[in-house]
This record gives structure tokens, C-alpha cells and sequence, in this order.
């Protein structure tokens, strides 16, 4: 087996991340990757608001939503914080569901969006790993200052929010700080695992490729979609957080937002405005979730569909590409 900075911190067999999607990681996809080997992330959004847990309330339904995904796997499960700055009420939950996780025993985070200092000296209290993704030199640097463990370098290649420089630019640009970096974008098979790996990554973190999976309860259309595409289909958008968001070329999707959105953007407004961009996404992609069939549907896809030719088990498949390194 191969190990890696990786599988040391998050206590798996493959260097191999089934990343947390919006609304995609339902607990079944969740637990199945990680049967396979692999470290699995949960969306706790995703998982309380779009896949049922949130009653008797949200924290309670967290609880319930990790301890079921514990009935169908013993395998390790990461968790994502998303803790970008614009309303103080989600940020008081959010910090509600690191100290859930925590005590549910998840000892591996992902965080996303904002300044991660405080997650990890709560995290780090408790023996546990905190990952941050990062899409520049910038980003990394404050990560590093923050105390992070590792970092997730999202490239050019990467569904949902896309960095600009290929993986190569990326390891290139960032191997110097001495964290452990995780090739995000553009991975669909074993050629491209094996290829980042080379490059230097201690793992890799793949999303698209688990849409496309038995577990997975997006609508069909989603995912025959991403089997069908090739990476001529694959186009960005702003319109949806008012940062770059890679999608499946559809009727419903335009690159660009009004000048009005544009200029909120690039104000002093600029948090509150993504923040209520996201409300409005999360609520699009909730539709969708329950099986929208609107033509107006946005699809978020990487450029690894054009390796995807199947709907599979995500156990399988992670255990497919872990074998593939032995």
C-alpha cells in the first residue's frame, strides 16, 4: 500500500479523498466511499438540510445523520466547515458542528472559505487534522500562518470553485511550504491518481467522479450527464457564489452576472453579497436534489468527466483506484 503524509492523518488505506459536495454528499455516497478505503467527507448542510437530518433540530439531526452513516461503515469519515465570513448566525452553528463532530469522534476536517485559526486549535485539542483548501499562494500562506495540517489544491481542473493554475503549477508554486498538498481537479481515473502522486501530492480529493455512483441520490439525468460529457462541456460560472464555479454546459447556465451583481461583488458588500448568492444557490441545488427536471438546472462538474464512462459503487471505485497503486 501506499503511504502518504495522507492516510497517516486521516487514518485510511488509500491517499485517496471522496470531497464534500453541495447537495451531493448524501450519507449513503458518504459511508460508501469510505467502505472502499478512502477518506470520505461529509457536508453537514448537506446532510441536515437536503437529506432529512434536521429534525427534532439541526444539531440534533447532525448527531443522528454521523451515527448513521457510522451503521453502514466503521471506517474513518471527515467533516467540512465552511466558515467564510457574512452572517454570524451560520458561523455560531457551524462552530456548534465542528464540537459535534468532535465528540461524535471525527477527528479529520476540511475547511473552505474563510480563516481556519480557530478551527484548528479546537481541532488540534482534540487530536484531530484540519486540511484547507486553497486556490493561490495567498490562501496557502494563511493557512499555513493559521496552523493548518495540510493543504487541498484546488486547480483548473476542478469541479465547483476552480482555481487558475493546472496541478503541476500548483505543486509547483506551494511544495516549498512543507504541508502535505492534495491534488484537487481533473481526477477521474487511475492514470490521473498516478500522475499526481508522481508529481509529489501525498493524495488526491475527487468529486465528480462520485455523482456518478450507485450511492449517490442525485437525479439520473445529473449523472448520465456527467458519463456523457467530455471536457469540451465543462465551462465556469460566477452567476452562482460570484466566484468561479466549474459546470456542465446546459440551456440554464451563463457565465457572467448583471453589472449590478458585479458591482456589489467588488464593494464593501462584497461578503454579505456572496453570502445571500450562496442562500439562493443552495436552494437552487436543493430543488434539484428532490428531482427537478427544469432546463434551467445548473450542473457542477470538473473536467474529469471526460474519464468517467459509468455509473458505478463508490466503494468499488475507491477501492478500484487504491489497488491501482499497490
Amino acid at each position: 500500500m501506499v503511504h502518504t503524509k495522507l492516510t497517516e492523518h486521516a487514518g485510511v488505506e488509500y491517499p485517496i479523498i471522496c470531497g464534500a459536495m453541495y447537495p451531493c454528499s448524501n450519507p449513503e455516497l458518504v459511508a460508501a466511499a469510505a467502505e472502499g478505503g478512502g477518506m470520505s467527507i461529509l457536508q453537514p448542510v448537506s446532510l441536515t438540510v437536503v437529506h432529512g437530518y434536521d429534525e427534532p433540530d439541526l444539531n440534533q439531526g447532525l448527531i443522528e445523520g454521523i451515527r448513521y452513516i457510522r451503521s453502514k461503515t466503521d471506517k474513518p469519515i471527515g467533516f467540512n466547515a465552511l466558515i467564510e465570513k457574512g452572517n454570524d448566525k451560520y458561523l455560531e452553528r457551524m462552530s456548534q458542528w465542528i464540537d459535534i463532530a468532535l465528540d461524535e469522534g471525527i477527528r479529520f476536517f476540511v475547511t473552505s472559505l474563510g480563516k481556519p485559526d480557530w478551527v484548528c486549535e479546537r481541532v488540534h485539542s482534540r487530536g484531530g487534522f484540519v486540511y484547507h483548501d486553497v486556490t493561490t499562494r495567498l490562501h496557502a500562506e494563511k493557512g499555513v500562518d493559521c496552523g493548518v495540517d495540510g493543504l487541498i489544491c484546488v486547480n483548473d481542473r476542478a469541479g465547483g470553485h476552480l482555481g487558475t493554475d493546472s496541478m503541476e503549477e500548483m505543486y509547483e508554486s506551494l511544495a516549498d511550504l512543507g504541508l502535505p498538498l492534495i491534488c484537487a481537479g481533473g481526477i477521474g481515473s487511475e492514470k490521473e491518481l498516478g500522475d499526481a502522486l508522481r508529481i509529489g501530492y501525498d493524495g488526491v480529493q475527487m468529486g465528480t467522479r462520485f455523482i456518478a455512483t450507485t450511492e449517490c441520490t442525485m437525479p439520473e439525468g445529473y449523472k448520465e450527464a456527467i458519463v456523457k460529457s467530455g471536457e469540451e462541456a465543462i465551462d465556469w460560472t460566477v452567476k452562482l457564489t460570484g466566484i468561479p464555479v466549474s459546470v456542465i454546459k446546459t440551456p440554464g447556465y451563463k457565465r457572467e452576472n448583471p453589472w449590478m451583481v458585479r458591482k456589489l461583488l467588488s464593494g464593501r458588500m462584497k461578503h454579505r453579497t456572496r453570502w445571500i448568492m450562496n442562500t439562493i444557490s443552495f436552494r437552487r441545488w436543493r430543488r434539484m436534489s428532490k428531482g427537478s427536471k427544469s432546463s434551467n438546472e445548473i450542473w457542477s462538474a470538473g473536467k474529469s468527466v471526460g474519464t468517467i464512462h459509468s455509473v458505478e459503487s463508490a466503494t468499488t471505485i475507491m477501492r478500484r483506484l487504491g489497488q491501482s497503486l499497490d
